[in-house]
């Protein structure tokens, strides 16, 4: 059987493919706003290197935190059982909190700069710019719980328009507000900042009209049964059940990053720029992986409630070819080009240099990649999560940053040796992952819904 074209992988593709273009829009503006600030100056690449990696931390768990809802509301879109409108509420409720805890935590590390250990000369630009950053946790929690739902009910076209939409405005308002464009004022890094900020509140606007203004969602809550619904402390318990551990494995991966960005640090500014156009490069695959593995989720949860075990089974199969074909594409694409990819964002040939090495590492990594990310959303579809978070901790505390601190550090490696952490700790965590995927399935009957 082809598993790239048949009804599962068309179905994945479908669902897949807006979140993926979505997900790749925010990417771009990353290049756009790279590009833009790093021809502006190196401190200031720098400077949104450090930034971007540390609190992405935040975002990241705020990110994952959501993704206990994707399942809920797909099992509960295949049945009908009219609980769409109070899973919106509870998770609207959930992820508020997680909002504003995470703002709290990051807020704190602002206090405490000097702990992390950046050179001096970059704090004056770090401040200003991590306190907007800083704003933007709670819109985006919000925007992460709309997100969901819309994308779990199958319309991830509407997500997908949001976040384009708000991306070309922030590449409008990066080159106004960084340079100084038609009157006004040249803010340099803090410019960009503030464009970010205006297009997160812009797409959180956008989906709260998609979905409380609009006559496609009512009728999609009317075919649901979900004509009302209040906050469910039942449902509250799962989103949190669900939600927790899953945020935990990003925020773990993610944390993996922000760590090793504070270990670069400690080399200096062009190791730190390097890290950040590689990282960069690293960002665009993710986001493509996660684009599919969301549709595999959905689907996956799905059959989950139908109780179709060979739905998932070939949903599984199908979204692991679509990625083999993807990873082998940018495999390929950063060989060609990683002497060339580090202009696009600086002029200064050592960071050029320091950047095709790390695109290598960045190659080496991709199959840990495809493998974790498919596999965690398989299980997140089977609300299976508990044991991904915990091989999430072995494999980037232990495998990733111990190993990356050893090579890099202690071993003078420098910035490749912190990045060869990576690749160790991505292949642990995927084939763990593999593995209880195959036990979960061994386990699951096949009791399909007619």
């Amino acid at each position: 059987m082809n598993y790239l074209t048949n009804r599962h992988a068309r179905a994945i593709w479908k669902l897949g493919t807006p979140i993926m273009l979505g997900q790749m829009g925010v990417i771009m503006v990353g290049f756009v706003d790279n590009i833009m600030v790093g021809h502006y100056g190196t401190a200031e690449l720098g400077a949104a290197s450090f930034v971007n990696n540390f609190i992405n931390l935040a975002f990241v768990l705020g990110m994952g935190f959501s993704y206990g809802l994707t399942p809920l509301v797909a099992g509960s879109y295949a049945v009908g059982d009219g609980r769409l409108k109070s899973l919106l509420k509870s998770s609207i409720v959930a992820n508020l909190v997680v909002g504003v805890l995470l703002t709290a935590v990051m807020g704190f590390f602002l206090w405490r700069l000097e702990w992390l250990g950046q050179p001096d000369e970059l704090a004056p630009l770090i401040v200003p710019y991590y306190t907007i950053q800083l704003l933007s946790i709670i819109p985006m929690a919000l925007f992460n719980a709309y997100k969901q739902l819309v994308d779990g009910v199958e319309q991830t076209r509407i997500s997908m328009r949001a976040i384009l939409f708000s991306n070309v405005v922030n590449v409008g308002l990066n080159y106004l507000l960084i340079y100084g464009k038609l009157g006004l004022p040249e803010l340099g890094l803090m410019g960009a900042g503030i464009a970010t900020f205006v297009a997160r509140i812009l797409s959180l606007l956008i989906l709260l009209y998609a979905v409380h203004g609009t006559k496609r969602f009512e009728r999609i809550f009317e075919a649901a049964k979900s004509t009302s619904g209040s906050v469910s402390r039942a449902e509250l318990k799962q989103l949190f059940g669900l939600g927790l551990p899953s945020g935990m494995q990003m925020g773990l991966e993610s944390g993996a990053f922000s760590i090793a960005v504070i270990m670069i640090g400690w080399l200096g500014t062009v190791p730190l720029a390097a890290h950040q156009v590689a990282n960069t490069l690293s960002t665009l695959g993710f986001m493509m992986y996660y684009g599919i593995s969301s549709a595999v989720a959905i689907r996956v949860g799905h059959f989950f409630e139908l109780k179709d075990r060979e739905g998932i089974r070939m949903s599984v199969r199908s979204g692991l070819a679509i990625h083999a074909l993807l990873a082998v594409n940018l495999v390929v694409l950063l060989l060609i080009f990683r002497h060339d990819v580090g202009r696009i964002f600086v002029s200064d040939e050592a960071v050029v240099a320091l950047s095709a090495q790390l695109c290598v590492i960045l190659c080496l990594y991709q199959p840990g990649d495809v493998l974790q990310i498919l596999y965690s959303n398989a299980l997140r579809g089977m609300r299976d999560v508990t044991f991904t978070a915990l091989a999430a901790l072995f494999s980037y505390a232990v495998m990733t940053v111990l190993m990356g601190y050893v090579l890099g550090i202690r071993l003078g490696l420098g910035v490749v040796g912190v990045w060869l952490g990576f690749p160790i700790g991505l292949t642990t965590l995927g084939l763990l992952l593999l593995g209880r995927y195959r036990y979960v399935m061994n386990q699951y009957p096949d009791e399909r819904r007619r």
